[in-house]
């Protein structure tokens, strides 16, 4: 079967988007089907295009056994309204217009993912001009979420995002959830039941797995062998609420031995550097972002691993591919997410659950985790046990090939792809 997948996002950039992208991309390949990857030249998160791929409209290059399809995107430093919408619209024209060009031959499926929304866009027109099945997955609800973090305020944009939206659920053949939560929300919006499938965030187990070797090369490198080490890997955005624990590390200050370790960029990185020096924090360190095969040995390091989002209640149906990384590593996680990941935290006993954005409730779990490092074994230990068990990204990756295989099959018998899907 041959597969066009379109994802904005993709190695070599680093980031849970693209690393899902990519392992599913490889379980599809482990099941002997043809994979070609339409995403952007890579320029995330610093919004600079790197050096090899400028002047370039398009690129094209295996990426272990992927056929990957880079267009350009006009992208910027400067994360404003303007110039994300800008990035988002340039990628879905020239995605469609690569697709188009560049992707020929017979297609069995398509498989796009979002965000950024405007991925479906260009997937929805490649699927109507090119009448292959779409397979639409979904790991935020966008516009939703957008408008309620505040960066979208405009009713006009936010009513036709919405159309996009529910023209890709309607075109779709099969829509992906990555939460129950979203299943739940998707359903109350009265797309059928049938048409959804869950498929979670997950870890890879093969990558991340325990390396203390590893760990205590940091710890030495960072000068931090004697330290309870808070480790938080990711993107620093919005979403996150990194402020508070940066609070939290002002309330821990006269404690010498808790350290926390930042890693990762995002639009809210300089805000945070500023805010550790208006606080002057002795005990935080802030890394940039490191190569995704290098991030077990960070959470090896860890003691526990901070897993934050802000107080929202669309967040309630979030939960973060980095919860099953660190557990993976049997690096137990305080987490401040209501809802289904707080439910998957106790289900696993995997770590302790704090409120979102409250600095104290924080810095007195990291307190009584610190003075109970046996039990801080016993969570992660407890954590990597689920997640072998409920959550690695291999199984996920074979859920994902038995979909995509049924409605390509469905396409090829002649079996229900509506008309309408089809018009």
């Amino acid at each position: 079967m041959r597969i066009l997948y379109l994802s904005q996002y993709f190695p070599p950039e680093v980031g849970a988007t693209q690393t899902r992208a990519y392992e599913m991309a490889q379980g599809l390949l482990r099941a002997g089907h043809q994979v070609t990857m339409l995403t952007e030249v890579p320029n995330h998160p610093e919004g600079v295009i790197r050096p090899e791929y400028r002047g370039k409209f398009w690129t094209r290059a295996p990426l272990d056994g992927i056929d990957v399809i880079r267009v350009w995107v006009k992208t910027a430093p400067a994360k404003t309204f303007q110039t994300r919408m800008t990035f988002y619209l340039s990628y879905m024209l020239n995605a469609l217009l690569a697709g188009l060009l560049l992707a020929r031959g017979r297609y069995d499926v398509i498989y796009a993912t979002s965000p950024p929304l405007f991925v479906g866009g260009a997937a929805l027109a490649l699927s109507r001009l090119r009448r292959i099945p779409l397979v639409f997955e979904v790991r935020d609800l966008w516009p939703e979420s957008a408008v309620a973090l505040g960066e979208l305020h405009n009713p006009r944009f936010i009513r036709w995002a919405t159309v996009l939206e529910e023209a890709c659920y309607r075109r779709a053949r099969r829509i992906v959830v990555v939460t129950a939560g979203m299943r739940a929300r998707l359903i109350e919006r009265g797309i059928p039941a049938a048409k959804l499938a869950l498929i979670p965030n997950g870890a890879n187990t093969e990558l991340f797995q325990p390396q203390p070797q590893g760990g205590q090369q940091i710890r030495a490198t960072l000068g931090l062998e004697d330290k309870f080490l808070i480790v938080y890997a990711g993107i620093h955005g919005i979403a996150q609420g990194l402020e508070t624990a940066l609070l939290a590390a002002d309330r821990l200050r006269a404690e010498p031995t808790l350290h926390f370790l930042f890693i990762g960029e995002g639009p809210r990185k300089a805000d945070l550097l500023a805010l550790k020096t208006q606080l002057a924090l002795p005990n935080v360190t802030l890394l940039e972002a490191q190569p995704r095969e290098a991030i077990p040995a960070y959470f090896s390091a860890a003691n526990v691993a901070l897993v934050p989002l802000r107080r929202l209640e669309l967040f309630k149906g979030a939960l973060p591919s980095k919860l099953f990384d660190a557990w993976a590593c049997a690096c137990p996680v305080l987490l401040s997410i209501e809802g289904e990941a707080r439910a998957v935290l106790e289900q696993a006993r995997g770590g302790v659950y704090f409120p979102p954005e409250d600095a104290e409730a924080l810095a007195e779990a990291i307190r009584q985790l610190a003075h109970d490092p046996a039990a801080c074994r016993r969570l992660g230990e407890n954590g990597r046990a689920f997640v072998e068990a409920h959550y690695s990204r291999q199984a996920q990756a074979r859920t994902l090939v038995a979909l995509l295989e049924a409605v390509g099959s469905d396409q090829h018998s002649g079996s229900p792809i509506s008309k309408s899907m089809l018009s």
